[in-house]
């Protein structure tokens, strides 16, 4: 067991078990720390187990786990079932369940640790409606058929949630070889209200100002400067190309569970 004091702590430990020859490192935290661990492994042939003990666990619920309860998630662990899943890559980082330009990406990088510890999620909420009253910027997508799209955020997803158990990403899998892309075109107090209120009750996508595709590659500019965060962390600034890894990344993980059928969108962007 290692101890991370600081950040880039659980990707320099990950990257040193790798080359110990260790076969399975297991991530005990939140999305950040499953992201450092691993951007550590890489493409290694090394299997990844999740202990969510984190702010936020949104991967962790993809894998079928539940917050927070560590008997389940050691459980997972010690019977040994796993799974292949897509790993997306950002401009040469890696992620496992989302990303997110513009306004997603302001609040993580405006949202102090200090403030997440006091307040838990609530502090993102809080940095959320600061920020959605700035001007927006111009953020230009780009997908693997060239068809462009402009929009004030973006959140790109490689499984179906978002920010715990909202599904965004409705038509998402794990394995399936897809980015599923959200593009929202304005970003105002009510713009946000109306898009939450529809992705609660599943109809975001059928709103005339968001545009929800998949596609096996992403391009995203932007104009000025635009955060772009991988899996709750700050990457960089865009612009920003995704795309995945050559290898899949194997996890731990429960029986996969029966998932209801959700209705069609209009997948303009790439294969459905």
């Amino acid at each position: 067991m290692h101890e991370t004091r600081k950040p880039g702590d659980a990707k320099a430990l990950a990257r040193r078990a790798v080359q110990q020859g260790c076969t399975t490192i297991v991530a005990a935290g939140g999305d950040g720390t499953v992201n450092e661990v691993v951007n550590g492994i890489g493409e290694a042939k090394v299997t990844l187990g999740v202990l969510p003990i984190g702010t936020m666990n949104v991967f962790a619920l993809e894998l079928g786990m539940e917050n927070k309860d560590l008997q389940h998630a050691w459980n997972v662990i010690e019977q040994g079932k796993t799974r292949d899943i897509d790993l997306p890559q950002a401009n040469g980082e890696y992620f496992v369940q989302l990303a997110g330009v513009g306004l997603d990406a302001e609040v993580v990088r405006q949202t102090t640790p200090e403030f997440k510890k006091a307040l838990g999620p609530i502090s993102y909420v809080l940095s959320l409606a600061q920020i959605a009253a700035r001007k927006p910027p111009k953020i230009v997508v780009t997908d693997a058929k060239c068809r462009q799209l402009e929009g004030s955020f973006v959140l790109v997803g490689n499984g179906r949630y978002y920010g715990g158990p909202l599904v965004l990403f409705r038509d998402a899998r794990l394995d399936d070889g897809l980015l599923d892309v959200v593009v929202f075109k304005k970003q105002s107090h009510w713009d946000l209200m109306r898009y939450v209120q529809a992705i609660v009750f599943g109809d975001h996508a059928g709103l005339p100002d968001v545009e929800y595709f998949q596609t096996e590659s992403l391009h995203i500019a932007a104009e000025g400067e635009v955060p772009v965060e991988l899996d709750g962390e700050i990457a960089g600034m865009a612009p920003f190309h995704f795309g995945f890894a050559r290898r899949k990344l194997r996890v731990l993980a429960p029986d996969a569970p029966r998932r209801r059928a959700a209705r069609s969108v209009d997948k303009r962007g790439g294969h459905s």
